[in-house]
């Protein structure tokens, strides 16, 4: 953001010294400039917390991802335990029976505890819904970068106009700017 900031104080400073000698559009350019760096500091702002959200959801995805291969290993233990015990040769036994049933009451739990919304179900649920919501926020950052670059083409462009005098650079700068600055405010809003 301070390379943006130098830029736009660059811009501004041209645009004073242009008015100094004369030049009256100058200043309507300063304004350009100044609301284009005022609107790329916000832009810029929305970029890094998108991608704050994008990197908090792709941490809150890879713990539930743990804990659900955490209770994947436990189910695939007592599944084993389960077959272990079927296989002895007293199977029939009222105490291994218990243990083969309390084997198999721990498998559906681990698989699906709606009390506790910790079964593997309710987790590859949740899993599933932050890496929908993580997927957003990087796709939000991503065009919110784009506007970010297009702001600062359009104070470089706008910028120009006051040096150079061609003043359809700051009229292609202030549509530029706007355009980015739409385009931004329909990605916030999600209207985009």
């Amino acid at each position: 953001m301070s390379e943006a900031i130098g830029d736009a104080r660059e811009g501004l400073e041209h645009a004073h010294h242009a008015t100094e000698h004369g030049d009256s559009s100058a200043r309507w350019i300063a304004v350009l400039v100044a609301v284009l760096a005022a609107t790329l500091a916000i832009t810029e702002l929305g970029e890094k917390s998108s991608m704050t959200a994008y990197l908090t959801r792709h941490i809150a995805l890879s713990d539930d991802y743990a804990y659900y291969q955490e209770k994947h290993v436990r189910l695939t233990t007592r599944q084993t335990e389960e077959e272990v015990l079927l296989s002895l040769p007293n199977a029939a036994d009222p105490a291994i029976q218990a243990r083969i049933k309390a084997s198999r009451n721990e498998q559906a739990r681990l698989q699906d505890n709606p009390k506790t919304g910790q079964g593997m179900k309710q987790l590859q649920a949740l899993a599933d819904e932050e890496k929908e919501a993580r997927d957003h926020a990087a796709h939000l950052a991503h065009h919110l970068e784009i506007s970010v670059g297009g702001l600062q083409i359009a104070i470089v462009l706008a910028s120009v106009s006051i040096v150079t005098r061609v003043r359809a650079l700051a009229w292609g700068g202030a549509g530029l700017g706007l355009a980015m600055g739409v385009y931004a405010l329909l990605l916030w809003t999600g209207a985009i």
